[in-house]
């Protein structure tokens, strides 16, 4: 009996020995883990001047940093799972060479971006080649790869941007810029189309926006444009060529004087003096206001408009007056 006291007392003597020893090792791994982990977060990281933080998940956050030569790993992915999400936009770090990696990350989470976005405006009547030439002589975008992103996401040839003025972040890439800028566009047209219509059809809307962005090339100002809407749909009615030169201004065209060789020579569908009907596509980009007097066209017997002394039109329900017109100036 006294012998197997003494063997249990062995065993508990044991037993107590082991979980000490055990808990001495997790506890030492625990803090060598603990300690790794600070050391970790204090290192330096080098900074180049300025980090360009993209909108995005984490890791594609993690990844364009990746590439911009911030020495990042996996590790600071999970960390920032805890900390929060980077903000988008660009962090000057000035002269600083390095800094610790727990100071980076708090950064990219809570810097104040140190530029203000950048504006783009694309006014009415303009088209997508001569837009997509301005972004990309102010931004570091490529042109041609705009107009294939474009190509992709918009249903319409030309004027699937609507004509207003956008502020972007300078980190987005021109698949990124596209789709916001479409994704803007079609919000509106949706809201026009159920406004007007009860129901937004793309098939429906390019016409509309095609009338819509003839009207925005002819008409002087936004008084004019039920006018000129009267006469595209009068003439269409009296299945008339359009003739008008402002359906020659499209793509690199925009600003191209119509003359009598560009009439005779353009074989597109935009060439409305050979062509009866519309263009198969809108010219440019379009106002709100043109969009409205497609849909609501003055009601006239008007089919000629000629530009007077003052700027604006003078409108004519026949040839003779309109030749009149044309000789007075007036």
């Amino acid at each position: 009996m006294k012998k197997n006291k003494e063997i249990n007392r062995s065993y508990k003597k044991n037993n107590n020995r082991n979980h000490f020893k055990y808990f001495y090792i997790v506890t030492t791994i625990f803090f060598s883990f603990i300690l790794t982990f600070i050391y970790y977060l204090y290192m330096p990281i080098d900074t180049p001047k300025k980090a360009k933080i993209p909108s995005g998940s984490i890791s594609h956050v993690m990844s364009e940093l990746d590439k911009q030569g911030f020495e990042v790993s996996f590790i600071d992915r999970y960390i920032l799972y805890f900390m929060g999400k980077p903000k988008a936009g660009v962090i000057d770090f000035g002269d600083k060479k390095s800094i610790s990696r727990l100071d980076f990350l708090h950064q990219i989470i809570n810097f104040s971006p140190s530029h203000t976005p950048n504006q783009i405006t694309l006014i009415p009547g303009e088209t997508l080649e001569i837009f997509f030439e301005e972004i990309a002589a102010q931004t570091e975008l490529n042109k041609t790869l705009l107009f294939d992103e474009y190509k992709k996401l918009s249903p319409y040839p030309e004027a699937g941007i609507s004509a207003d003025t956008y502020f972007v972040s300078d980190n987005m890439n021109e698949k990124q810029l596209i789709g916001f800028l479409i994704k803007e566009s079609e919000a509106k047209y949706s809201k026009l189309a159920k406004k007007y219509q009860g129901s937004y059809n793309t098939k429906d809307w390019q016409r509309i926006l095609t009338i819509a962005s003839i009207i925005q090339k002819e008409a002087a100002n936004t008084k004019e444009m039920p006018l000129i809407a009267s006469v595209i749909y009068n003439r269409l009615a009296k299945k008339m060529k359009l003739q008008m030169d402002g359906t020659l201004n499209y793509g690199k065209y925009s600003h191209i004087k119509v003359t009598p060789e560009r009439i005779q020579n353009d074989t597109s569908s935009f060439n409305t003096y050979k062509n009866y009907g519309l263009p198969d596509s809108p010219i440019g980009a379009v106002s709100p206001e043109a969009i409205d007097a497609a849909i609501n066209p003055a009601k006239t017997n008007y089919l000629y408009f000629v530009k007077n002394s003052s700027g604006t039109h003078t409108f004519s329900s026949d040839f003779e007056t309109h030749r009149k017109a044309i000789e007075s100036g007036n």
